[in-house]
């Protein structure tokens, strides 16, 4: 007896055992993909009337029917079975119920195999858009602060211990350059991906009267796959995407660390608002910082995404193998992970204050301008290992005297080196030392409003 309660049924004696329902449904999280699935269906039957292979008014008939079925899916009248199996037959089954014979012809000349492959391409469009406005408004949001903090110098450190002074500003558009190259990285695989499946079938393409170029204008692609074995085989994209919200998740863990570092009694350079921190259930005096620990946290679990997409992808067969079912939790994940994770870490960094005054006595201390007087002998043509050495013997001789570089008279540079001149004094200031470095890309005052007058005029804001 064939089985009657699948679409794919005829040749198969028996019914689908309930335990295989169970373990081959991905109805439960394909699901989400209902919109993509309905949009490219109405596009696949306006194509199919305009080549006759469906007729017209059929092609209305299930149009209407496809955009009841979004409308009654957005306001929870349809329940999804495990007997669906996945979106795509939960769809069609609902189609048939309500147009008969006449939704049985919408699948001719395409395959489930095609069918995903659209919908995750749609669905990732749709959502790369989304993740590109919560990174502007993070790096809006940057920029803002870095105006404001145009004055915070803070110590820049170099494996952890306080190597030169910076303007806080320069560290917050570190980040910026950071999330910029996030931003290109994410439209850059949208270009890539943004490439028509449908038409391929199940891997062979169809010996049916496709119109492919209609399709790709009717859902906004501006270009048609060449290949179709690679087109239904084909899951970079998802790779691609995946490594692309890691890299993101890791900028951001990073910038977490920082802030629970420097949130520390230790530090003190930010206090996180009441509002994105919690407490201790024994300690009442604790203010832990949660949300950054989560994100940094979150992190692992993006990277995870990406080892399983690769490692799903590594020892497939050309072309499609039902393998590729298991795409899509991860892609998934990763997508709401990495938006999640931007959304509240930009309402944080918002309330986040600076301390600029321990930032400014923490950059006094630890010889950071030990390197400006390095180079202040350079400028008397002191070649720069010399000065290194000299400048080295008088760190050493602070240390031993428990001196800062400040503390030291003209007699003690003189010392090390004749050619000291009254100036030094003025040379080892933190305002000095940041400020001469007022080349492109450097922490100085001017080159800092420089690359935020530039980000500005390229944005469009002021």
């Amino acid at each position: 007896m064939a089985n009657p309660k699948k679409v794919w049924g005829g040749r198969f004696q028996k019914p689908t055992a309930k335990s295989v329902e169970k373990f081959t449904a991905s109805i439960h999280f394909d699901k989400r993909l209902y919109s993509y699935d309905i949009e490219g269906s109405i596009a696949h039957a306006t194509m199919l009337a305009s080549q006759g292979i469906v007729a017209k008014e059929e092609a209305v008939k299930i149009t209407l029917a496809l955009k009841s079925i979004l409308q009654d899916i957005d306001q929870g009248k349809i329940t999804f079975n495990l007997s669906d199996e996945d979106i795509h037959m939960a769809i069609e089954r609902e189609l048939i119920l309500r147009t008969g014979e006449t939704g049985g012809k919408l699948h001719a000349a395409r395959s489930r195999n095609d069918q995903i492959v659209l919908d995750v391409r749609l669905f990732l469009r749709s959502e790369i858009d989304n993740i590109l406005k919560v990174l502007n408004a993070l790096q809006s949001q940057l920029v803002m602060l870095a105006k404001s903090e145009i004055k915070t110098i803070m110590p820049g450190y170099t494996h952890m211990q306080k190597a030169q002074p910076v303007l806080l500003s320069h560290y917050l558009l570190a980040f910026w350059e950071m999330f910029a190259r996030d931003t290109e990285r994410l439209s850059d695989c949208k270009n890539r991906f943004n490439v028509l499946p449908l038409g391929a079938a199940a891997l062979a393409g169809t010996s049916l009267p496709i119109d492919r170029q209609q399709t790709a204008k009717y859902l906004n692609f501006p270009r048609i796959s060449p290949n179709s074995m690679d087109t239904v085989a084909d899951r970079d994209f998802i790779a691609e995407f995946v490594f692309t919200a890691s890299l993101i998740m890791m900028h951001l863990s990073r910038f977490c660390e920082d802030l629970i570092l420097w949130s520390s009694d230790e530090f003190g350079f930010v206090e996180i608002s009441d509002a994105y921190t919690t407490g201790s259930s024994i300690m009442p005096q604790k203010k832990n910082p949660d949300v950054a620990e989560l994100i940094r946290g979150k992190t692992a679990r993006v990277y995870g995404d990406l080892f399983a997409i690769m490692t799903l992808l590594k020892g497939l067969p050309m072309t499609y193998n039902r393998d590729l079912q298991e795409d899509k939790e991860p892609l998934f994940d990763a997508v709401d992970t990495v938006k999640d994770c931007l959304t509240i870490f930009t309402e944080m960094i918002s309330e986040t204050k600076f301390n600029s005054a321990r930032m400014y006595k923490a950059a006094s201390g630890g010889f950071s301008t030990a390197t400006d007087i390095a180079e202040y002998l350079v400028k008397k043509d002191v070649p720069f290992r010399q000065s290194h050495e000299i400048v080295g013997k008088i760190v050493a001789y602070c240390l031993k005297n428990e001196k800062s570089l400040d503390q030291l008279s003209l007699q003690d540079y003189q010392r090390f080196y004749k050619g000291f001149s009254a100036d030094i004094q003025e040379y080892i200031k933190l305002e000095k030392a940041v400020n001469s470095r007022k080349h492109i890309g450097g922490t100085g005052t001017a080159a800092v409003m420089g690359r935020i007058k530039e980000i500005e005029k390229k944005s469009g804001k002021k």
